[in-house]
């Protein structure tokens, strides 16, 4: 069983008040709090270690790009990835989606082009060929934030391609057949949310990954809601690329991850230029360096990479099972105690979901309820939640989205519950 009470002191930032009232804090599919070995470790660097990695031969120097590389010895060996040189470190998974994005855009246009000189060129039976604009396609789900479909759609904008979305049905269930159908289509890339920020929907992505590379489509899954809540195993799931941020889990914010197949991050040309990722360099030709380093242009927020390896061991120390356990009966009783609201709807009700719930209550606006909910001490997340495709396909300004954690406990989700029910009265 999991010892709440004492992993609670871990998180000072809990053991306050709002307006008056004792905080409960709802708000973890957004950013988890940070413990204190965290803030900790991130303080220590900054005191005793702080210096440039990689470049100098210096006491400080060496000492702080052993830590570096420590840290993401530490992550490879959390999501079980092959090689340390798999993983880059980013900003987050906003930064690694546009890694991606952009990094792939010059891969296929530069593979496409190798393909067709001219979009008038003949094929061998006489036929014109298809020409690139065409070609370039990119699947992604219904269901995505806008940091896993923007980037796309700009990517496939620029070159007049294709945008490919997944449907759901009203319970936020992925339709797999006409995912099936839409990869018949050819795109190049495939880009899924693990769970859905908004919905909670845990989506089937060993299963699609594997549908995905039946065709010989590489596959990029956005694990920035999953990972503090499960375990993660790339090479089980096989997905070509794992994304995902370190406020999310624990860390602090302005570090994250990008989980690629080594095969795959040789083929993709730099994101950005500058120091760090060169190789040699000269007016007249510049060449790049090995994995990982290519994608890690100019200094790197080193304290946060320790932070987020420390928050690594925080997770690794603790039973995930139970995790899972608790935060699944924290969810499972927010839903059926908020049941008994007279109007309420819930947003997503798949029967495999995870982490949060969200909802809206007839005749009542998200942000009116978000609001007196917080004067009575509950942070809960009310909007789009950077999901609007997901608000317009159920016809809805916004939900109530209370999201779950490890420090979160089974008298919190009671205040909350009695918090919406209080809101809606007053409301009504």
């Amino acid at each position: 069983m999991l010892n709440i009470n004492e992993i609670r002191k871990q998180f000072p930032v809990l053991d306050q008040q709002v307006y008056g009232k004792p905080l409960v804090y709802l708000d973890n599919a957004a950013t988890t709090q940070k413990p204190l070995c965290v803030i900790e470790r991130e303080r220590d660097y900054y005191l005793y270690e702080n210096c440039n990695i990689h470049r100098g031969v210096h006491y400080l120097s060496q000492k702080a790009t052993e830590a570096y590389e420590h840290a993401r010895q530490t992550v490879a060996d959390f999501i079980h990835a092959k090689e340390a040189r798999e993983i880059i470190f980013t900003r987050g998974t906003t930064e690694s989606l546009n890694l991606l994005a952009t990094s792939f855009e010059h891969f296929l246009l530069s593979t496409l082009n190798s393909q067709l000189t001219t979009d008038s060129k003949l094929s061998t039976d006489g036929e014109p060929v298809e020409p690139l604009n065409s070609q370039l396609k990119v699947l992604v789900t219904s269901m995505e934030h806008h940091s896993n479909l923007v980037p796309w759609q700009q990517m496939v904008q620029r070159h007049h391609g294709q945008l490919l979305v997944v449907p759901m049905d009203d319970k936020g269930v992925l339709d797999l057949e006409q995912f099936e159908k839409l990869l018949k289509e050819g795109p190049k890339v495939v880009s899924i949310a693990h769970i859905s920020n908004v919905l909670g929907t845990i989506n089937p992505v060993k299963e699609m990954i594997a549908m995905a590379h039946q065709y010989g489509i590489p596959v990029v899954v956005d694990g920035a809601q999953s990972i503090a809540h499960h375990p993660i195993d790339v090479q089980d799931l096989d997905c070509d690329f794992f994304v995902f941020s370190g406020h999310k889990m624990y860390a602090p914010m302005g570090i994250g991850g990008l989980y690629g197949k080594a095969e795959w991050l040789e083929k993709l040309p730099p994101y950005q230029f500058g120091g760090e990722m060169v190789d040699t360099v000269s007016f007249e030709k510049t060449t790049f360096n090995v994995l990982p380093y290519k994608f890690e242009a100019g200094t790197p927020n080193v304290g946060a990479a320790l932070g987020l390896e420390t928050a690594v061991q925080f997770l690794q120390k603790l039973d995930r099972k139970e995790v899972e356990k608790h935060e699944s009966q924290l969810l499972q009783s927010a839903i059926e105690k908020l049941s008994d609201i007279d109007g309420i709807r819930f947003i997503g009700e798949a029967e495999h979901r995870s982490g949060l719930v969200s909802f809206i209550i007839d005749g009542i606006h998200p942000y009116d309820l978000g609001t007196i909910i917080d004067k009575m001490g509950v942070a809960v997340r009310t909007g789009h939640h950077c999901a609007e495709p997901v608000m317009t396909r159920f016809g809805i300004p916004g939900t109530v989205r209370a999201s779950f954690a490890l420090y979160n406990t089974m008298e919190e989700v009671e205040v909350f519950v009695n918090a919406v029910k209080k809101a809606a009265m007053m409301l009504r």
